[in-house]
């Protein structure tokens, strides 16, 4: 759009840019079971239904995989959520006297939130 202004040979109105921000995702974290000879597994399947909210379908696959693989994704969250998940299953298991190992790492780009366990 142009416009001429008295006393200016060629005034132009520039629009106003406005740039998007992106905002970024915030890192992933991975809560991971460890496996032990003394924990249960139904007590296992009960923290993964209760805590992390799996059905119970998943909670049996995850703890199988634990059990079998000696690691298992319990779950993937960013990181406020994944440490206060970790705290509320250890919790659990200290007050159940079970010497369950439950832990946190940086999860890799591209993982899946949602699948019940890929390592």
């Amino acid at each position: 759009m142009s416009l001429k202004r008295k006393g200016d040979a060629e005034s132009q109105v520039l629009p106003r840019t406005r740039t998007k921000k992106k905002l970024k995702r915030p890192p992933l974290y991975k809560v991971l079971f460890h496996n032990d000879d003394y924990t249960p597994m139904e007590f296992v399947v009960l923290l993964l239904t209760s805590i992390f909210g799996r059905s119970e379908v998943e909670a049996t696959e995850i703890m199988l995989h634990v059990h079998n693989n000696g690691l298992g994704v319990a779950g993937i969250y960013p990181f406020a959520i994944a440490e206060t998940k970790v705290t509320e299953a250890s919790a659990a298991a200290e007050k159940s006297q079970y010497p369950l190992l439950v832990t946190m790492e940086p999860a890799d780009d591209g993982e899946d939130a949602e699948g019940p366990s890929s390592s």
